[in-house]
């Protein structure tokens, strides 16, 4: 493995990734100053030796933060809700972490891996019509996982956010999630607790300047 890194902020990252958004969103959430180093999936950056160094599974996002390497998203989102005070990104109570975790699992471990790139490259390969056959793939588990989650989201710790009124962990999680949904042109009728949620979240700062079109390397 590499040497250990420098005390500098670091996130290596790609600007379409849901797990890069949701950490940028959680650095801007905390005011932690990062530089951004972008990571070409399509140009297969992340399969270098370079970024395999970095990360042996060859995924993004990766970020260096007090001396460390960390890699996975809410493994990082967690590590930054332990050493930042007031973060905020998950709640005091034992019950309220479970269903912030429960919210934000359902998106990062039940959807996100089903739609991941490399999973949609094989479908599209194996289909006569592979544009027809991603777009059917992402509307169909996207759809019904966010289906699945604004029903998870009918409960009285709902507020304006997923949990209470703050954002959380699970407010990082579905924000990229519903910019996929959006980007797959997916009916979010069905879902107006996610739409209003993702609407109060794109007011916020630190989610607009974490938003894929500000990203954009």
């Amino acid at each position: 493995m590499e040497a250990k890194v420098s005390n500098e902020t670091v996130l290596y990252d790609y600007w379409r990734s849901s797990a890069s958004y949701r950490v940028r969103v959680a650095l801007n959430l905390i005011g932690e100053d990062y530089r951004s180093v972008p990571v070409d999936l399509l140009a297969k950056a992340h399969r270098t030796p370079e970024h395999l160094e970095r990360n042996p599974q060859g995924l993004v996002p990766v970020l260096d933060i007090d001396g460390e390497r960390l890699t996975q998203s809410l493994a990082i989102i967690e590590y930054l809700a332990e050493t930042r005070a007031g973060s905020s990104f998950l709640p005091a109570d034992a019950l309220g972490r479970q269903r912030v975790r429960a919210l934000s699992y359902a998106v990062a471990m039940e959807i996100h891996p089903v739609c991941n790139l490399g999973v949609v490259a094989h479908v599209m390969a194996a289909a006569e019509d592979g544009e027809a056959a991603r777009r059917a793939w992402m509307q169909k588990f996207i759809g019904e996982g966010l289906a699945a989650l604004e029903r998870m989201l009918d409960h009285p710790s709902t507020g304006a956010f997923c949990h209470g009124d703050s954002p959380t962990m699970a407010d990082i999680c579905l924000v990229p999630q519903v910019y996929n949904a959006r980007r797959w042109e997916l009916d979010l009728s069905p879902c107006p607790r996610i739409v209003a949620i993702d609407q109060r979240c794109a007011e916020i700062d630190a989610f607009a300047r974490a938003h894929p079109d500000q990203a954009k390397h």
